[in-house]
């Protein structure tokens, strides 16, 4: 989340931190207007991208299933973290002052905690739905219809990433104290408390990767073993096929020194097998339907494959923006924030918040009618009328 309280969530006392701050916000004139450039572009990429989402939803009411509702959830919540949280982070970084104050300070801090974990908790939530997808095909197709659930859901992402951070956020000085930071100084007051900093990283990195992984791993196994058991069907299909043919008959039959009305006899038995055995309506009824079974199948084994491939992409994307910033803050805690130098807690603070604005390039993977939207909006603005009317 926010951190100018990354490097200080390590139990360093308030001169060490205010210190702290006064080195590491140091940046020659050059250095301040590259940073600015970039962050820049990454908040316009986070912003308009996560909008354009949002409006593809709006236009297209073929996107409107329980799985892609929960892409509009993370959606959202990045485009709150492009909108709300970098920018505000972004001259803190610069300046090293908070200028707006502490009451917005702490307003900021809950909104980026909360949005940064339900950015979290909501792919833990996508992969948690393309596992039923894929595993439990019957009983996810039955509850397709059933939005009531899925917006349940939706609230609950928001709920639980409220109240893993936002209570201690806004009333932790009022039960066990403040830490007296002055206003020009943006920090959680539970900045030194590790055993809560270590029980919240559990909450919202540990576990979610833990269910995430699971849920992917559990995903691969599934369709490797239907990829296998398709193999086997098929070869066993063809030794059937070659079994049901009667008429490959090897040509000693009809080239032997036998009589010539013993060799008609035989031709004429295997034609009266070949007409009852795939002539008849019932033959053709049952291969129409196995031929059927088979292709559903087929196209099921395919689609669940293209649906693990677009999930393991989001979920890799996901692990390696958030992994490093996790694992220094865990590392911090050990060391007392005197191991890491304060720019690698800044650059993975940053890596972190990306991830907002990588992941609206994602979602065409998982649905092709989100790939027309944006083309629309950039190329030809004025075709964007005409394509939110038709949905």
């Amino acid at each position: 989340m926010t951190s100018r309280n990354a490097v200080n969530q390590t139990g360093l006392n308030l001169s060490v931190i205010i210190e702290t701050v006064d080195l590491e916000m140091k940046f020659s004139e050059g250095t301040k207007i590259l940073i600015i450039v970039l962050v820049s572009f990454v908040i316009f990429l986070t912003v308009s991208g996560n909008i354009l989402v949002v409006l593809a939803f709006i236009a297209d009411k073929r996107l409107r299933t329980q799985s892609n509702f929960f892409l509009l959830n993370l959606a959202i919540c990045d485009f709150y973290i492009g909108a709300f949280s970098t920018p505000l982070y972004l001259p803190y970084m610069i300046n090293g002052v908070w200028m707006p104050g502490r009451i917005v300070c702490k307003f900021w801090l809950t909104i980026d905690y909360t949005m940064c974990t339900a950015s979290a908790f909501n792919v833990v939530l996508i992969s948690y739905d393309r596992f039923l997808s894929v595993t439990q095909a019957v009983l996810y197709r039955s509850q397709q219809n059933r939005h009531s659930q899925t917006v349940l859901k939706m609230i609950a992402v928001w709920i639980l990433s409220f109240l893993l951070y936002g209570p201690a956020i806004l009333f932790w000085d009022k039960i066990f104290g403040g830490n007296n930071f002055p206003d020009t100084i943006c920090i959680a007051d539970f900045f030194d408390t590790w055993y809560f900093n270590f029980g919240t990283s559990i909450l919202d990195f540990v576990l979610p990767l833990i269910g995430i992984s699971f849920f992917n791993l559990s995903i691969y196994w599934n369709i490797k073993e239907r990829s296998k058991k398709k193999r086997n069907s098929s070869t066993s299909h063809s030794l059937k096929e070659q079994h049901r043919h009667p008429y490959a008959i090897s040509d000693k039959s009809f080239h032997s020194d036998q009589p010539l009305q013993q060799n008609k006899d035989i031709r004429l038995t295997v034609m009266k097998q070949i007409k009852k055995r795939y002539c008849s309506k019932s033959s053709t009824t049952i291969n129409t339907q196995e031929h059927h079974k088979s292709d559903v199948q087929v196209s099921q084994l395919a689609r669940d494959k293209k649906v693990a491939k677009s999930l393991l992409i989001l979920v890799c994307v996901f692990t390696l923006c958030w992994a490093p910033y996790s694992f220094l803050i865990t590392i911090g805690k050990v060391c007392n924030g005197y191991c890491i130098d304060s720019y690698w807690y800044e650059s993975t603070l940053w890596l972190l918040y990306t991830n907002s604005a990588i992941n609206p390039i994602l979602y065409p993977l998982c649905h092709k009618s989100l790939r027309r939207l944006p083309i629309c909006l950039i190329i030809q603005p004025p075709l964007v009328s005409d394509y939110l009317w038709q949905g």
